[in-house]
């Protein structure tokens, strides 16, 4: 637990929305599964993504969280830095691709056939510094 309750809403991971910037001004939401620590909230997604091009256009973006019910929310935003693409089997940001997995999902059958998955797909992790967070505790 935080000393901000809202910050506990988003845990240790979950799904979330994603909100970034298309060109025009308009919101993109993206639903993602993330990977939380204090200040930082981090997903995997492919580098040819909207989501992505409008983030390295964009750096800005906000990522929602919700209970179950419906009760509480909190929206953290921030700036977006990438690791990745993926490009060799044992690169920097295919160690992390795999930290990222293994905090969300837990252990992978097959850790090569994951790093090479991750290459073939082109894959990145989004991290979001969190500079702010709001909503409503419940």
């Amino acid at each position: 637990m935080s000393t901000n309750p809202l910050w506990d809403l988003f845990g240790t991971r979950g799904r979330g929305v994603l909100v970034t910037l298309r060109r025009d001004g308009r919101p993109q939401l993206s639903n993602l599964d993330y990977l939380a620590e204090p200040g930082l909230i981090r997903c995997s997604t492919t580098g040819d993504r909207a989501k992505v091009r409008n983030l390295r256009r964009d750096p800005r973006a906000s990522f929602h969280v919700t209970t179950p019910d419906g009760g509480a929310y909190a929206v953290a935003e921030g700036t977006v830095t990438f690791a990745g693409p993926a490009a060799a089997t044992g690169d920097a940001a295919v160690d992390e691709l795999v930290e990222v997995y293994r905090g969300i999902r837990g252990e992978h059958p097959d850790w090569a056939d994951y790093r090479a998955a991750m290459v073939a797909d082109g894959r990145v992790v989004l991290r979001l510094a969190v500079d702010r967070v709001y909503g409503w505790p419940g």
